[in-house]
Parts: structure tokens; sequence; C-alpha cells
């Protein structure tokens, strides 16, 4: 299995760019199609309409002063000229540019505070990554409100320009923020699969994995593919008493986008599924910790498996509570689920890379942990 694991991984880290829409998340769906092929399943491609930011220039300049960056992917954009205006701390009003600190978590008050200035308006907003959680450079924000974006342009720029940007914003030293983009009309994929089981009278067991991330994210995204992989090759060597069926998802870092669409098309899966298993982000990571998430009915199965393997959770969200990542999407549909996820300090960052953030022992182990969930759920 360790070998198997080790080379899905650096498979995935062989394709550079996952963001959704762009060549690279094509190319993520013929690899991991031709996985499941290899696997001994027939994939199938589910297509469907996306409307993709195709980056232009986006850079703030202050005197002989300039950071390249990222747009928020829900933000506000400007034209190619962009918009003029004083640097100032983010806490004042008006139509200055204001500056702030960001992570890509999300959840800390900096970001918290960015999000509500978006809602009041501004010129525009310079966010500079904060490198504390996170290792230095640029780390970005996921984008959960891609399909109806918000506020004034925030333009994501790496952490190496904090200083700087700080001083100006203390000077109210004018600036010109651009964060230009024009949108293209494009079609995206998920990825699925079933395995037949043994019992038509059961209901199927859903297996879920997001596929697309900023950036490579091979620690991100890795471990997940991985098991989803390991289920699959399980239930077509073994089959389940129950239908498995298997699905990879794209756009995740934009709002969820892929499995939108899929339970969107398919409105009774969600609360008919016996259970999903979703296998989210960062815990194939060095140093990750682990988080265990469960419908009620579901928690001691994982726990078991995790422990079985030498792998307890570092922490648990409360059963019956709105759980992280995808699982929430299931949570909110009515349907019960296992889910296996974590933080690290790569996240969403360029360096997330094979085989410096990958931690395979523990990405082995976690996975049988999963195989261990699958098997019980998989039977009647």
């Amino acid at each position: 299995m360790r070998s198997r694991i080790e080379a899905d991984i650096r498979g995935w880290d062989a394709i550079t760019d996952h963001r959704t829409g762009t060549e690279g998340d094509q190319a993520t769906a013929d690899w991991l199609a031709e996985a499941v092929r290899a696997a001994g399943a027939e994939p199938h491609l589910e297509p469907f309409a996306f409307d993709r930011r195709v980056l232009h220039e986006c850079s703030v300049t202050c005197a002989d002063r300039r950071a390249d960056g990222v747009p928020l992917f829900d933000g506000g954009l400007t034209d190619a000229a962009g918009v003029a205006a004083p640097l100032a701390p983010l806490e004042e009003n008006g139509a200055s540019i204001g500056v702030t600190p960001f992570t890509s978590r999300g959840g800390d008050a900096a970001t918290r505070s960015m999000v509500a200035a978006r809602r009041r308006g501004a010129s525009g907003i310079v966010a500079h990554a904060a490198a504390e959680e996170i290792v230095p450079g640029l780390a970005l924000l996921n984008a959960p409100h891609y399909d109806r974006p918000f506020g004034p342009p925030v333009l994501q720029v790496s952490s190496e320009h904090r200083e700087w940007l700080q001083a100006a914003a203390g000077e109210r030293a004018p600036a010109r923020l651009v964060a230009h983009a024009t949108i293209e009309a494009t079609t995206v994929s998920n990825v699925t699969t079933r395995v037949p089981g043994t019992r038509g009278d059961l209901a199927p067991l859903v297996v879920l994995t997001p596929r697309s991330a900023w950036w490579t994210c091979t620690a991100e995204r890795g471990g997940g593919i991985a098991a989803w992989l390991e289920c699959l090759r399980r239930f077509v060597g073994t089959p389940p008493e129950r239908d498995v069926v298997f699905v990879a998802t794209t756009g995740h870092e934009l709002g969820h986008a892929g499995l939108g669409h899929h339970l969107k098309t398919r409105a009774s899966l969600a609360g008919a599924a016996h259970a999903w298993i979703h296998l989210g982000a960062n815990f194939a990571a060095t140093g990750a910790s682990v988080r265990f998430q469960a419908s009620p009915d579901f928690l001691r199965v994982g726990l078991e498996a995790l422990e079985s393997e030498g792998v307890p959770p570092d922490s648990v969200t409360e059963p019956g509570s709105p759980p992280f990542g995808e699982a929430h999407n299931v949570h909110d549909a009515g349907g019960r689920y296992v889910s296996l996820l974590g933080a690290q300090r790569w996240f969403h960052h360029p360096d997330d890379r094979w085989p410096e953030t990958i931690d395979l022992d523990r990405t082995e182990r976690l996975c049988r942990a999963v195989l261990r969930m699958a098997d019980g759920l998989s039977r009647g």
C-alpha cells in the first residue's frame, strides 16, 4: 500500500496547478480518470459550465515600491488602469485603500475584520500574508462566494511586503491598486465512478474527496486522493454489499462548486445515501493537526478505526454541529458522514510540494483507518 500511496501523491504533485478551470484542472481530471481505470473501474467525467477568472495585471504600487499578488476570487475587480487612492490602515473608513494582514485559514480576527470591511465598502484592500501560523510567502484565501462576488477588489500579497505596506499606510501614501481579470466561460468536470454492491436493496455509500486547489497543494489534497483510490481498489477487489459511489469534485477553493453541482443534479443523494466518507484537506502533511468529524451515529466507527491504526485525531468536531470542508454541504443536505481533515503550515502555499511537506508513514496509517471505516460502512 505504501508504494501505491507514494505513487498517487507523486502523480498529483507532477501537475503543478490544480486551480479550477485551468489546464492543470483538466489534466488532473484526465489523470484521475486513468487512475480509476487502472484500478479496474470505469471513470465518468461529470462536466458542468463554469465561469473562470483569467488574471492579468494584479499589483499595488506606491512610489518606487510594487507588490504583485492574487485578488480574492469572490471580490471585486478593476479595469487595467486600476484605482488610485491613499493607503491607510484598514480600520479607517472612506475612499482609501485599506492595508491589513490575513491568513489562508480565514478564522483569525484580522481576516474576519477584512471580511467585515469588504461589506462596508472601500476603494480597495491590500492584504499581506501574516506568516505566523503559515510559512512566509503568499498563501491564498478560498473564495466561498465565487458565484456571487461582493465588495471592493482585495489583492493578496506575500508576507515579504508587510513592513513597507504598513509604513506607507501609516503615512497615507498615494498608491494604485490593479486587480484586472477577465471572465471566460469554460467547462470543468468532477470525476466519478461506481462499484456495484452485492445487495441492491441497500442504500449506497459515497466516498468523496475534492480534486482541485490553489497552486500544487500536495499535502493539502494528496492524502484525500490517495485514500480515495485505496478505497476504490479495495472494493473493486472485494465487492461490497452496498453500491459504493466515488466522487472527486473540482471547485473546492471556489465555493465547493463541483460538489454543489453534483448535489444539485442528484437532489436525493445526500440524504438517501447510507453514509458519506469525506476525505478532506491536509491530513497527509508533516506536522498536521488532524481533525475527525462525524454524524452522531458514526462517531464511534470512525474513532475506533483511527485508534486501531495508531492515529487518534488531535481534535473532534462536536457531533451534530456544522462540520468543516465539503462535509458541511453533506450535513446541510441532510446526509450522514464521517470526515477526515486537518491543519498544516503550508496551507494554500506554493511550497506545499512532494516530498518536503508529506508524512508518508502517517498518511499510510490514516489510509488504513479510512479503509476500516469504509469496510464497516459498506456492510448491510
